[in-house]
């Protein structure tokens, strides 16, 4: 028995939704209260395990309060091959960042200096410490 590998758009929707709850500060079981869904099916939403259907991406929508586009923005496109994404989109790792608490901690924490240049300052510092640590990865 082989397992079906979650579509690509099923799994950029999930983390959409993920992202988003993260940032309003709702837990799964919330928004499964919310839907009258378990915190179980959350997580399958998330993690594109399971798909969700366009009724179901309406309601979300509403309770994360954003537009329904707002879960397929930058995601993959559908057409040319399934691994595609939009020529306008950012690289995945950046909304796999973004829907983790530490990514979006992070990237509130950062939009609220003011200083551009102690903005540049930390983006260095940081950038150096990744350079060292990634010879230790190898």
């Amino acid at each position: 028995m082989s397992t079906k590998a979650p579509n690509p758009v099923d799994k950029y929707v999930g983390s959409r939704v993920r992202m988003r709850r993260i940032m309003l500060g709702m837990s799964q079981e919330k928004l499964g209260e919310a839907l009258g869904l378990t915190f179980q099916q959350i997580q399958k939403y998330e993690k594109g395990t399971n798909r969700v259907g366009a009724s179901r991406i309406q309601q979300i929508s509403e309770i994360l309060q954003v537009p329904v586009s707002f879960l397929f923005e930058g995601g993959p496109t559908g057409t040319a091959s399934p691994e595609g994404f939009a020529e306008a989109s950012s690289p995945s790792y950046i909304s796999d960042f973004l829907a983790t608490s530490e990514g979006l901690a992070l990237t509130r924490a950062f939009t609220r200096i003011a200083n551009a240049k102690l903005r540049r300052s930390i983006v260095d510092l940081v950038e150096q410490i990744a350079a060292r640590e990634a010879p230790e990865k190898r």
